[in-house]
């Protein structure tokens, strides 16, 4: 963002509502009882961004459910995530704590790279003693906690809006005074008094960016994944009336604006990507999802949802996520699920006999995209009792090419050796076996029932 940056005006006047006792939205959320999710049949419509990006916290909301990266690991993550943003730097930045050695490390070394995007940017508590250590470093841009529920200013805090409005205040106009860009972080928003306090804490801002004619930038924190996408839903809960009411009710810009969510109720993903469509240019996420508790906007899938949604991969390069999955599994042993998308290890994988039938027809009838192309991921089949005949012959061709180091002639599923191995297969599992065929089992049963396979140059019969 332009240092002359002017913003607009706000479309109306918001004033802090001061409370003595907090609201907790009692009605939405009983502790005692599953959150509610309450409709007041209020919509609004969609209207997105002018221009929308990902932004990255892996080194800091994602080192906050996981051991910690070491700065080698950190630096060769950030330099995947060059490669994946592309020459546009469609992965526009990323976040890092700054506190320990290994923080400064890792800052460092991802500093040295000499990278345009992401651009490094650092996170604070609200004080100034922490912008202090962002002065150190030479960032142009700290986030900064700033809590906005009475959950956290009332029960956390242990103070009233108006005084801890003042202190956000302060510790903006001080960052903003050292030349840096401040982020406001607006922790715990879908459980927060959005027109008593947030709305009139944002209008402070663009009151601040007028006076020194820099950037304040805002991030919607999703904190405990209460938001929801509903039509109809409630405030504080529903994703697009908050957005709506920073970006259209108020005039808050929407390069300013950015989402940042968490996937405790499994809506991280859609949360985010509806932020994008009602006015947020950012979506904050890490890679493989990473992040506190339950995890944040997975990378992978943004960057995926950027794609559908623009109809261009802007430069990016997808084949880079595959690197990526096999750079955590292999040299950080991270923990993938096997069905993962995009990135577990039988995220294309099928073990359906009717789903093999059909990819040896055609592998564009049962894979979500050409993931060869994509993702350098062939799409591949697991041999068990429900795959069947197609499913067996669909393991060969697919298979054998690369383990004799030669092509050979497609194998049909009605071929009288795939119909002997299906036997042995069946007789497996009636005597009570419970796990998937293995490759060496299905190599040794194909030598025996399709030997002709074997003789380099023999066809095979079909």
């Amino acid at each position: 963002m332009k240092s002359g940056f002017t913003p607009l005006a706000a479309k109306a006047v918001f004033a802090l509502e001061e409370v003595g006792v907090p609201e907790l939205f009692r009605e939405q959320f009983p502790y005692s009882e599953v959150p509610r999710i309450l409709f007041d049949g209020i919509d609004v419509a969609p209207a997105p961004a002018g221009e929308i990006w990902i932004t990255d916290t892996t080194f800091r909301d994602g080192q906050q459910a996981r051991p910690p990266y070491t700065p080698e690991q950190i630096v060769r993550i950030f330099s995947l995530l060059h490669k994946l943003g592309g020459p546009k730097g469609v992965i526009r930045q990323s976040e890092f704590f700054l506190y320990s050695p290994r923080d400064v490390q890792a800052v460092e070394g991802c500093l040295a790279l000499g990278y345009r995007f992401p651009e490094i940017t650092g996170w604070i508590r609200a004080s100034a003693a922490d912008l202090s250590i962002v002065k150190r470093f030479g960032l142009a841009e700290t986030g900064i906690l700033t809590s906005v529920s009475d959950y956290h200013i009332f029960l956390k805090l242990k103070s009233t809006r108006s005084k801890i409005l003042d202190e956000y205040l302060g510790v903006v106009k001080s960052t903003l005074d050292a030349g840096i860009v401040p982020r406001c972080h607006f922790e715990d928003i879908t459980r927060a008094d959005v027109y008593g306090f947030c709305i009139p804490f944002a209008q402070e801002l663009l009151r601040l960016m007028e006076e020194a004619k820099r950037p304040v930038k805002i991030r919607l924190c999703d904190t405990m994944g209460f938001g929801v996408t509903y039509p109809g839903a409630a405030l504080p809960r529903s994703v697009p009336r908050l957005v709506h009411a920073f970006a259209a009710e108020l005039g808050y810009p929407s390069e300013l604006l950015e989402w940042h969510g968490h996937n405790d109720f499994h809506k991280v993903h859609v949360n985010g990507a509806t932020a994008w469509l009602y006015g947020c240019s950012a979506l904050n996420a890490t890679l493989l999802g990473f992040g506190e508790r339950t995890g944040n906007p997975p990378l992978e899938a943004a960057v995926m949802e950027y794609i559908g949604l623009k109809g261009t991969p802007d430069g990016m390069d997808t084949r880079v996520i595959t690197e990526i999955a096999d750079y955590f599994r292999e040299e950080i042993h991270a923990p993938i699920p096997p069905n993962y998308p995009f990135v577990g290890s039988e995220f294309n994988v099928t073990r359906a006999g009717i789903h093999a039938d059909g990819i040896l027809k055609d592998p564009e009838i049962y894979n979500i995209f050409d993931t060869e192309k994509l993702l350098n991921r062939p799409i591949r089949v697991m041999v068990t009792d429900k795959s069947g005949v197609a499913g067996i012959a669909q393991w060969i061709n697919e298979n054998l090419p690369g383990l004799l180091g030669r092509a050979i002639e497609p194998v049909s599923k009605r071929h009288p050796g795939i119909g002997e191995i299906n036997a042995w297969i069946a007789e497996q599992y009636a005597q009570g076996r419970t796990t998937s065929i293995s490759p060496e089992e299905l190599l040794a049963q194909t030598r025996r029932f399709l030997p002709s396979l074997f003789n380099s140059g023999s066809p095979s019969p079909r």
